[in-house]
């Protein structure tokens, strides 16, 4: 049964991963991240992986889904970054 707290916790997830969409589409659309500050995708990044692990230790859905993806969000910004700057 969902309760209250995960249901809370799917919304919560939600709203702050597919907050990383726009940005995603942003970088890809325009092949720059000229912008995007390296450094801060990557200690995002460290604490997302850590946020997932955390959420798999605890088995917590809603900590392990949005984690997830937004690891999978926030690393393509990253990896974009890397590749478009590197190429310009």
């Amino acid at each position: 049964m969902i309760t209250l707290t995960d249901t809370i916790g799917f919304i919560s997830a939600a709203f702050t991963t597919v907050a990383f969409i726009p940005q995603v589409v942003r970088v890809w659309k325009t092949k720059s991240a000229r912008d995007v500050s390296l450094g801060m995708y990557a200690l995002f990044n460290t604490g997302v992986a850590l946020w997932l692990c955390y959420g798999l230790m605890i088995q917590s859905w809603p900590v392990i889904a949005a984690n997830s993806i937004t690891l999978v969000l926030a690393g393509a910004v990253m990896v974009m970054k890397l590749n478009f700057d590197r190429n310009k």
